[in-house]
């Protein structure tokens, strides 16, 4: 028999709760956690708003004596720490009792901004206090001796699995993947396969990542397509809506605890469901159609691979979990490989999204929380802000009211604006 990965934990974070019971119930009242930024002034910027986590502080989740490392860890390290430990305590996982040299973690993360108050001084012995000015030699003379000499460490993306396997002594297989939105699910993907292969029993595996510091949030003013819709935030995340403008970005993080099968039942643990299929795959641009037109072919060819490896069809699928971008261009272009694999059936299509914007590396995987425990409770939450169909967007979303669970799978999509994919079949655990 085959081995398989089963999830038995999950710890998430999220400007719409922070742990499962939070977050699915901002889902079932259909709370947007997209608001004016609270931490900082953002009157100079052109979008002052964002998916924000209120309150977060990493030293609740960490032992007295690990607390220390905070020093060396920015916010995305931190958060992707404090939802490894959530899932170790949701799968009610006894570290002692576990072989160190199977465990593994497996995390996606991204560009990580540094702080400015890390730099400042150094900027401004380089500029000679004029705005606008470096002089290079001075920089290197003498700014850099006044950085602190840890400061690259908190900033390295690969310390976010690095922390995470230090704190819980997990010596197994150990990965980061940096690319973006679809790295949280390719490193869930990875970790079946690791498990798969016989190389680990037990695996932390997802994605964490903030985007809301200010030197992050200037340079996705200026090149990313962002919403303007700083008179109405909590509408401006509008996945497949007509009206859609542009991607809100928000901070977050989604790990889950995911075993080998008979581990996990020798363990006793509660088994939540079985990652039963896999599919990755790059979607090229068509420049024949233009500067950015993707046909959706390499999407759905991502979405068959994850069905054929489930041993199913496309019919058996209950929704679609949808990348949502909310952007013109990218909507469209997933729409069309929704289409290509399940035709005019009518299957709905969810964008956990619009309750908390873009989470880069951590997207994936706090989307798939959201059809994890939608599929728990045999219930959907509606995608927001879908108030009009697209033509472009020939697909049934699932607006207004919930949609009541029929099957037992759910197909995951992720996918970057670069083109590379990715699709994952979830399926419920009942039996």
């Amino acid at each position: 028999m085959p081995r398989r990965a089963v999830l038995t934990g999950i710890g998430v974070l999220s400007s719409i709760g922070v742990g499962p019971d939070a977050f699915w119930d901002s889902l079932v009242h259909g709370k947007s956690g997209i608001r004016p930024f609270r931490s900082f002034d953002p009157s100079g910027l052109p979008v002052r708003f964002a998916g924000e986590i209120p309150d977060f502080d990493a030293k609740n989740y960490l032992d007295k004596k690990d607390r220390k490392s905070l020093r060396v860890m920015a916010r995305t390290i931190q958060l992707a720490v404090a939802a490894a430990q959530l899932a170790l305590d949701d799968a009610k996982v006894d570290k002692e009792k576990l072989d160190p040299t199977r465990f593994g973690v497996e995390f996606g993360s991204g560009l990580i901004s540094t702080e400015l108050e890390e730099l400042i001084d150094a900027a401004r012995v380089a500029s000679n206090c004029q705005p606008g000015t470096v002089d290079i030699g001075k920089w290197g003379q003498a700014g850099l001796p006044v950085i602190t000499p840890l400061w690259m460490l908190k900033y390295l993306p690969n310390m976010l699995a690095c922390h995470v396997s230090i704190l819980h002594n997990a010596q197994g297989p150990n990965n980061t993947i940096t690319e973006n939105d679809v790295a949280g699910l390719l490193a869930l993907g990875e970790a079946s396969r690791i498990l798969g292969r016989g190389q680990a029993d037990i695996f932390l595996a997802g994605g964490g990542e903030s985007r809301l510091t200010i030197l992050s949030l200037s340079r996705q003013c200026l090149f990313a397509e962002l919403s303007r819709r700083n008179d109405a935030p909590e509408k401006a995340c509008r996945p497949f809506d007509r009206g859609r403008d542009g991607i809100v970005l928000g901070e977050g993080a989604g790990v889950f605890v995911v075993e080998e099968l008979e581990h996990a039942r020798k363990r006793g643990a509660r088994i939540l469901g079985e990652i039963a299929g896999f599919g990755a795959a790059f979607d090229p641009v068509d420049r024949s159609k233009g500067a950015k037109y993707r046909s959706g072919a390499g999407l759905a060819r991502a979405m068959r691979q994850a069905l054929r490896e489930a041993g199913i069809g496309p019919g058996d699928i209950d929704h679609v979990n949808a990348h949502g971008f909310s952007t013109v261009g990218g909507d469209a272009w997933e729409a069309r490989a929704i289409r290509d694999v399940f035709g005019d059936s009518g299957t709905p299509v969810f964008a956990p999204r619009s309750y908390f914007g873009t989470l880069g590396a951590a997207s994936a995987t706090v989307e798939l929380t959201a059809s994890v425990l939608a599929l728990s409770h045999g219930q959907v939450p509606p995608t927001l802000n879908y108030d009009e169909s697209d033509p472009e967007c020939p697909i049934a979303v699932i607006a207004g009211k919930p949609h009541t669970v029929r099957t037992p799978y759910v197909l995951k999509l992720s996918c970057t604006a670069l083109g590379q994919c990715a699709a994952l079949v979830y399926r419920r655990w009942d039996s």
